[in-house]
């Protein structure tokens, strides 16, 4: 994984609409995926659909490195390292309320695309490391 940004907050991805997040397979290769975010409370909340890749991954290793980038993931600032804990049902409202203010009627319509497909979705919050 990159080295991280030595801060250890995520202040860098204020003003930003797409974050790098680094997920490590079991053999420890990153794979990096362009995502959503919010940012509140000095936490980063995902939002992804139950049975993706990052959540499998994330189930065996929580730990992450979060960087901004564009919409194709080119990353723009030195990443920060992260560990990320999958929310329970009951702990979605204040990551949807988080999302759905940042991306407005964009995040409400991916929803329904995934409501649509039958895509369960997961809710990540993140922490600096």
């Amino acid at each position: 994984m990159p080295q991280p940004h030595p801060t250890g907050s995520f202040d860098a991805l204020h003003g930003h609409a797409y974050a790098s997040l680094t997920t490590l397979r079991r053999d420890g290769t990153p794979v990096v995926t362009p995502v959503w975010f919010a940012l509140e409370g000095g936490r980063v909340y995902v939002v992804t659909t139950a049975e993706s890749g990052k959540v499998k991954r994330i189930r065996n290793n929580a730990q992450v490195l979060l960087a901004p980038c564009t919409a194709g993931g080119t990353v723009l600032a030195p990443g920060v390292a992260g560990v990320v804990r999958i929310l329970a049902t009951g702990e979605w409202a204040g990551a949807r309320r988080a999302l759905d203010r940042k991306y407005g009627w964009r995040k409400r319509f991916a929803d329904l695309v995934y409501a649509f497909r039958r895509k369960a979705p997961a809710y990540l919050e993140i922490a600096p490391a």
